[in-house]
């Protein structure tokens, strides 16, 4: 609890599993600082800078607090952050707790720390709600982790503001928690090269000296309910491709002619005796499919998404084990 209760929370419940969110919705209500936000988005890759700006739209407070869920706050952490507020950006150390500890139940005080973040750990910070703002708030082309945190920094430095880094006391200790999204047996939405593309992306941002960020379209749009429920029903077009180069292309440049409609999307892998088929044609010259390996299409397609279609209600499935891929997109 905090020794000042001059704050309000807004929890994003950014498609957390039915059971989860269900007993999420559960423990908020014994709080009555805590309003949650629900985003039905299962099936989607982690996008934290939409998260954040949902929230962002509905803050009107002089000050945001940007904060994950995976931290133990320092009684007094509302009080200093409070002491703290102005229009510059002020962002806060981190120190981080074991598997063990972290499974512990203590005093915030009384949990040791396994090692110390450094500057470079950018994601608790806090703001002027208007000048977040007017900056359109976060980059909403990072999906997955890493580097949307920094980004925001670079471009609130660029519109002429201070960053400071508060380092006089520990006042958050994350949790440790696995990462099953990494889990090759897991079918969730994951790119195996996002963090290093999105990196690249920031650098583009501090190298041109970027201010505005979704410059394109609308941030923080709040993820209807109704639209995501449509995914429920029959498809208006079943679309199933060999995993070649030349079907993927022509899939992509097929979808722009699918607006207002629901598609479903199946890519699967072939087998190992029709991938040597088409090898031995291509080395006998003669017309050979070029297959993909799943895994380059699935980054492929996570980019196209990324890129095009990421406030589209849609849910997303690659099972390695089985070797299939499948989309559902509603593009309203």
């Amino acid at each position: 609890m905090q020794t000042s209760n001059d704050f309000r929370v807004l929890l994003v419940d950014y498609g957390s599993h039915n059971n989860f969110s269900e007993a999420l919705k559960t423990c908020v209500k014994k709080y009555s600082f805590i309003q949650r936000v629900y985003c039905p988005v299962e099936g989607q890759l982690w996008n934290k800078s939409r998260a954040i700006n949902i929230a962002l739209q509905q803050c009107d407070t002089p000050y945001f607090l940007v904060g994950d869920i995976d931290l133990i706050f320092h009684p007094d952490f509302i009080k200093i952050a409070n002491k703290l507020a102005s229009e510059d950006v002020h962002y806060f150390k981190y120190s981080f707790l074991s598997q063990e500890e972290s499974l512990k139940d203590k005093k915030f005080i009384d949990y040791k720390i396994d090692f110390e973040g450094n500057k470079e750990v950018t994601g608790t910070t806090l703001f002027s709600t208007a000048k977040l703002k007017s900056v359109n708030g976060y980059d909403e082309f990072y999906h997955g982790w890493g580097a949307e945190d920094t980004d925001i920094h670079i471009r609130l430095k660029n519109l002429g503001l201070k960053v400071h880094y508060y380092t006089e006391s520990i006042l958050l200790k994350h949790q440790w928690h696995p990462k099953a999204y990494r889990n090759k047996n897991s079918s969730s939405p994951f790119h195996s090269n996002l963090e290093r593309v999105n990196h690249n992306y920031m650098y583009l941002t501090l190298n041109n000296k970027i201010v505005n960020a979704n410059t394109n379209e609308s941030w923080g749009c709040f993820p209807k309910e109704e639209d995501y429920e449509k995914l429920l029903n029959k498809p208006d077009f079943i679309i199933e491709i060999k995993p070649t180069d030349n079907d993927f292309s022509a899939l992509l440049a097929h979808l722009k002619n699918c607006k207002g409609k629901i598609v479903e999307i199946k890519i699967n892998q072939v087998d190992i005796k029709d991938k040597q088929r088409q090898n031995l044609k291509k080395l006998l010259k003669k017309k050979f499919y070029n297959y993909l390996d799943l895994e380059i299409i699935n980054n492929l397609l996570l980019e196209e998404i990324i890129k095009n279609y990421r406030s589209k209600p849609y849910k997303y499935r690659f099972d390695r084990v089985s070797g299939s891929i499948n989309l559902v997109i509603y593009l309203n």
